[in-house]
């Protein structure tokens, strides 16, 4: 079967990444709105019994949700065999319950959505905080890319003497992880409580570690308050300015901005939302699961 990759906007180089990789073409497609701010949808390629997989990273996803819809129905229309949505980001992972009266778990709403207009997901670390697994939230077949090997390979190639550091006890996991797969020391800031407002902060076995590159690793970079506060500690405790790595680089509004100006040394992300950040190709990855899920779909 004959695989057409179509690129939602934005996502050009993703996407001409992917066919190259996947052996693929890349469609034509209309996408504009009219004058009343409706959407409109025309496919100018030649999908008939191909799989159309979709290119479309979803942060800020309320405005591409309907053009995603339309190019999914619009392909079904023409013939298309199957829909493979591939969203690097995924959005509306953070309200998987009802934290006040009222709510509604939109992570389920958004599932249920994607899920019945198309055919499988591929998607890097989305947030499942407390869900065990994507399947628990989409009702179609899945893939979830983790990064931490293309951040422990790129750690390991192009940083000097690193020692990866957890803002708290909950990003040890993860750290960990990364830090055992680029074979590189971690640690994670010890904090101790005085009273209610007074809390301390300490970098353990601080001595150790002076002449080494801090590295913050999260997973989701938004406001940035996390990683600024932990440069302000390591700082404090004399060591080196700090690489802050993220795999999503959502920066939401100044957040990039207040980053550079806390004490870094650079700023680093994967390619999983287009930004000037994006050092870390993830298409490699996604290129070969995307490959494999459609062969089992």
């Amino acid at each position: 079967m004959k695989t057409i990759l179509f690129s939602l906007p934005g996502n050009q180089e993703l996407t001409a990444q992917l066919a190259k990789k996947m052996n693929a073409e890349i469609g034509e497609c209309k996408l504009r709105k009219f004058p009343d701010g409706e959407s409109y949808t025309r496919i100018l390629s030649d999908v008939k019994g191909k799989c159309v997989v979709m290119v479309c990273t979803l942060h800020e996803p309320d405005e591409k949700l309907l053009p995603l819809y339309f190019l999914s129905h619009t392909a079904k229309s023409l013939g298309a065999m199957c829909t493979c949505l591939v969203a690097p980001y995924l959005a509306y992972m953070r309200q998987d319950k009802v934290f006040h009266e009222g709510e509604g778990v939109t992570s389920t709403y958004f599932g249920k959505l994607i899920s019945g207009f198309a055919d499988s997901i591929t998607t890097i670390n989305p947030h499942l905080h407390r869900i065990s697994s994507l399947g628990e939230v989409y009702d179609i077949p899945n893939r979830v890319i983790h990064a931490a090997d293309a951040i422990s390979k790129y750690i390991k190639e192009n940083i000097h003497n690193p020692v990866l550091i957890g803002p708290d006890s909950e990003s040890e996991q993860w750290v960990s992880d990364v830090a055992k797969k680029a074979g590189v020391p971690f640690t994670v800031l010890q904090k101790v409580r005085h009273g209610d407002r007074d809390v301390e902060v300490s970098v353990p076995d601080v001595e150790k570690y002076k002449e080494s590159t801090p590295v913050l690793v999260d997973d989701i970079i938004s406001t940035a308050r996390t990683m600024i506060e932990t440069t302000e500690h390591l700082k404090n405790a004399g060591m080196k300015p700090a690489i802050c790595i993220g795999i999503h680089a959502v920066f939401s509004e100044n957040a990039y901005q207040d980053l550079w100006d806390a004490y870094v040394e650079n700023i680093i992300t994967c390619n999983t939302i287009p930004h000037q950040s994006n050092r870390i190709d993830l298409s490699d990855i996604i290129a070969k699961e995307v490959t494999e899920l459609m062969h089992h779909t």
